[in-house]
């Protein structure tokens, strides 16, 4: 019997976990970016700037729920599928 579920099939969440994944990467750049001229000696960024590192919490808080969502779905359907084999 074939699996009803496709290889390139989205689940609930997934676009929230790739997200979450981009935001973070993109915060670890600006915290680097951030932080790299204290390390040379350099003249530091703004304090303002600082805050694009907050973007590396923000991505795992999107990544994070993204994740529950998923989890939710597969409860889901595994109540669904245990409520249908019942009957």
């Amino acid at each position: 019997m074939r699996d009803k579920t496709q290889t390139n099939s989205a689940e609930p969440g997934d676009r929230l976990i790739r997200a979450g994944a981009v935001v973070f990467f993109l915060g670890a750049v600006a915290t680097l970016v951030t932080v790299a001229p204290l390390f040379f000696g350099a003249r530091p960024f703004p304090t303002y700037m600082f805050g694009l590192s907050m973007l590396m919490a923000i991505g795992f808080l999107v990544a994070g729920a993204g994740v529950l969502r998923s989890v939710t779905a597969g409860r889901r359907q595994a109540r669904e599928a245990a409520a249908g084999a019942s009957r």
